[in-house]
């Protein structure tokens, strides 16, 4: 049985695909052994691509490289940097998007909230103290 993801290892596999280099061919099995390689992820293709947050930034790289989008020839000694700055500017966009997602969320249970009479002093209430063992 593949073992469960964490919030850590989701976060380290879009990592990955923030990162991807387009040079190499973006795949589940390929996300797989980088997973492994990088951060010793051991995990099958069906468990990688459960987690939503993986699946949505598995596809929107996919569509990004399909696109074609080309990039300038650079210097070497640029390479680096300019593969650290793509992969910012992909994690920048994806974090908005999901932060987007999240601020809609809010806004729904927002208004539920306020449906059903629950006050500010209610949804600002601490949560209950976790029981000792």
């Amino acid at each position: 049985m593949a073992k469960h993801l964490t919030d850590i290892d989701i976060h380290n596999i879009v990592s990955l695909l923030d990162g991807w280099d387009s040079d190499y061919k973006l795949t589940w099995d390929n996300l797989c052994e980088l997973a492994l390689k990088k951060h010793k992820i051991s995990s099958t293709r069906q468990t990688i691509q459960k987690p939503i947050r993986i699946k949505t930034a598995f596809k929107e790289r996919k569509e990004a490289l399909k696109s074609g989008e080309d990039k300038p020839k650079i210097p070497p000694s640029l390479s680096i940097a300019a593969k650290r700055i793509d992969k910012l500017a992909n994690e920048n966009s994806r974090l908005e998007r999901e932060n987007d997602g999240l601020l809609a969320q809010f806004v729904v249970w927002q208004y539920n909230a306020y449906a059903n009479g629950m006050t500010i002093e209610q949804l600002n209430r601490a949560m209950p103290a976790k029981p000792a063992k």
